[in-house]
């Protein structure tokens, strides 16, 4: 399970050793992991750096939440990058207002093992390899 691409993911998570797992798996394939702690830290990194190819976004975090990030980042506004909602926080209202952010998917973290995390994430960027050869 390899891409052929080297995808940039920014991963956004506050729990440390879910933060370290993610970004094992990811890496361990190829794929280059940047890490958040928080929103806030999420939108300092991509000042910094060009669009990734995928956002993993937990929703709740201190300083800045995920709603909050996806408020200032406007997932709209960058259509090459598909955001990722990650969490295990189930709130209707806030799972509708990241779809209304422009959120491409919700994956409840509870139901979703490592293998299943790259599955995803492969699924993703084949997709947008697919559609931008068009």
């Amino acid at each position: 399970m390899s891409m052929k691409t080297n995808a940039s993911i920014l991963v956004v998570e506050d729990d440390q050793a879910l933060n370290d797992a993610y970004q094992a798996i990811l890496s361990s394939v190829g794929y280059d992991v940047v890490t958040a702690f928080n929103g806030q830290e999420a939108l300092d990194e991509l000042r910094d750096m060009k669009s990734p190819d995928v956002i993993l976004l937990d929703l709740r975090m201190p300083v800045l939440d995920g709603v909050g990030f996806l408020r200032e980042y406007r997932p709209k506004e960058h259509p090459e990058t598909t955001v990722v909602v990650f969490s295990n926080y189930d709130s209707h209202k806030d799972i509708d207002e990241a779809y209304e952010l422009g959120v491409d998917r919700y994956v409840l973290k509870a139901r979703a093992a490592p293998k299943d995390l790259l599955h995803l994430i492969d699924g993703i960027l084949t997709e947008k390899h697919a559609t931008s050869k068009k």
